[in-house]
């Protein structure tokens, strides 16, 4: 079929008589608990996901607090380490990582590839109340005394040397990893199966790519770091030999088995974001996305790299020198893919009808965060520049740029973008527009001075530091007061839109996919009737014929019949 053959969509708002919306059907509490429907399991993600981001954002918030001062002033130091250690389980497993797939993913994909359900709609739910379940105990294990052995529970100091709350933060984490694997099956299922007529591969939204590739990692890199953590538990508990070498275990086992996941989880959190720009960038540029299909595979690329790189965490823990060169050299190739995308976007970028509404912003505050995190990266996958700059505060700002600052920035920008679809309504665009730019220069002002920080030797999971380092951590605590305004902003004008916000319309953005061809907030089935995809993905053209044939068909039944 020709891209220019215009092969009209059933409309949508006129079908049939109107159906009430995913918000309006029912006003009960256990209706939402007890729902099957996508959307709606969608806002209880973001709302839960917003409650864990400022319950570790404050813990971030006492952390530069404390490094104010070279020495320990606020807190003990015990405390510091359980402080940072909670701050990163919560902010890795209970935001992060299910950010963008679980709100946005779950809200956008059925009516992305026209259905009007996840495949499976029963385990979606399951999937969420896991991830509360986890979420709850990680809260409780805080409030019963924390956690010291950081995120990373490294052995053998969380299997003998701490006396802390392991057990209890490895269950959370498990059962969290659990509702990620559910929510991976339910997309891969959902993208082979439920896509509507004339949805070809190649006719699919990058977004839904970016979830595909996420999707197939989480599946396969969950359960790993799952079996690791019950290996702790069990040699925790009843004593048997795993990781500990005077009962014939080895204590790099833990690092393997933990990395191997956990740099791919890397790209479970970034690579939907990835797909959120991809959109963003196609509609405020008005054009098809450069590459389209050397970006769709730079997703699925990105997932296969992403499982042979994992030891270059490990470089100074006894790798070989041969080791060491095979990753870095395969820590170099799983930029390439990345590089791509950059590159597409900003040839997508090129020549374009470009404005600057606030998903855009955020959407350039990205590609910024994440080329400067990349770049940085470079040094860390290097044996020889890693083993100077690694357990030092070049880490915190490296990881911080591509993982919060990106994945964040991608988020946000997701929010702001099909925020209307799914409320109805608009936000104040000036407002948000300055949340954009605060959030970008507060990110910058408070993790920059941390690259300094570490290439002049200054250790990470420290409470106290040599004096010579105040002056960039005042900066760096400074920056994170206007990175905390940036953050809360939105929060407010976005709750205050829900009430006040001007009706957004069915495509207040004139995009071309399928979801914006739904009323908003849109219909408890997604379509009066099933869409057809008739058009390649990001075709402008074919808007514009749409719009022009919707408006002389609103002509011609506004002209009085003569008789």
């Amino acid at each position: 079929m020709s891209s220019n053959t215009i092969v009209t969509l059933p409309d949508q708002s006129t079908a049939k008589m109107p159906k009430l919306s995913y918000l309006n059907k029912e006003h009960g509490i256990l209706s939402w608990l007890l729902t099957g429907d996508h959307k709606r399991i969608a806002i209880l993600y973001l709302v839960s996901l917003t409650f864990f981001f400022f319950i570790g954002g404050s813990l971030a918030g006492l952390i530069r607090l404390e490094l104010l001062t070279p020495q320990t002033s606020l807190m003990a130091a015990d405390t510091y380490n359980k402080i940072f250690t909670m701050h990163g389980v919560i902010m890795v497993f209970f935001f992060l990582v299910p950010s963008v797939p679980a709100t946005l993913g779950n809200f956008l994909i059925p009516m992305m590839l026209g259905a009007k359900d996840l495949a499976l709609p029963k385990i979606n739910l399951l999937s969420w109340y896991l991830y509360i379940i986890g979420g709850s105990l990680a809260i409780y294990t805080m409030a019963s005394g924390g956690v010291d052995t950081g995120w990373t529970f490294t052995t053998p100091l969380s299997t003998h040397y701490v006396n802390t709350n392991v057990l209890s933060t490895g269950v959370a984490v498990f059962i969290a990893g659990f509702s990620s694997i559910f929510t991976g099956l339910n997309f891969i299922v959902t993208i082979h199966r439920m896509r509507a007529p004339g949805m070809t591969w190649f006719r699919l939204p990058l977004f839904v790519w970016a979830h595909y590739a996420a999707s197939v990692l989480m599946v396969l890199g969950t359960p790993v770091v799952a079996i690791a953590i019950v290996l702790v538990a069990l040699e925790r508990t009843i004593g048997i030999g795993v990781f500990d070498p005077t009962k014939g275990g080895d204590p790099l086992l833990f690092q393997h088995l933990f990395w191997f996941y956990s740099h791919p989880a890397v790209y479970i959190m970034i690579l939907p974001g990835m797909g959120v720009i991809s959109e963003v960038i196609s509609t405020f540029s008005r054009k098809r996305v450069f590459g389209y299909t050397a970006v769709a595979f730079s997703s699925v690329a990105i997932a296969i790299f992403g499982f042979f790189v994992w030891a270059h965490h490990m470089y100074i823990m006894g790798l070989s020198n041969y080791a060491a060169l095979l990753f870095s050299l395969l820590t170099m190739l799983v930029a390439v893919p990345s590089a791509i995308k950059i590159f597409n976007w900003a040839f997508t970028l090129y020549k374009g009808s470009i404005t600057f509404e606030t998903p855009m912003l955020y959407a350039f505050g990205f590609m910024g965060l994440f080329t400067i995190g990349g770049l940085t990266g470079v040094f860390l996958g290097t044996s020889g520049s890693d083993i100077h700059l690694t357990e030092t505060y070049f880490i915190v700002a490296h990881f911080h740029f591509v993982m919060v600052g990106g994945m964040l920035m991608a988020f946000l920008s997701g929010i702001h973008f099909w925020g209307p679809k799914m409320t109805g309504r608009m936000y104040p665009e000036k407002l948000s527009q300055l949340a954009a730019v605060v959030t970008f220069i507060g990110f910058n002002f408070t993790f920059f001075p941390q690259f300094v920080l570490g290439m002049l030797g200054m250790p990470r999971r420290y409470a106290a530091y040599p004096p010579e380092f105040q002056v960039l951590n005042v900066f760096s605590t400074a920056g994170a007061t206007v990175l905390g305004v940036g953050y809360l902003l939105p929060v407010l004008y976005l709750v205050w839109s829900l009430k006040y916000g001007e009706i957004a319309g069915d495509n207040p953005w004139q995009a071309t996919g399928l979801e914006w061809q739904t009323q908003s907030p849109p219909l408890t089935e997604n379509f009066v009737a099933t869409p057809i995809m008739d058009h390649d993905a990001y075709d402008y053209e074919w808007l514009e014929k749409q719009n022009l044939a919707k408006q002389n068909q609103q002509k011609a039944s506004e002209v009085p019949s003569v008789g």
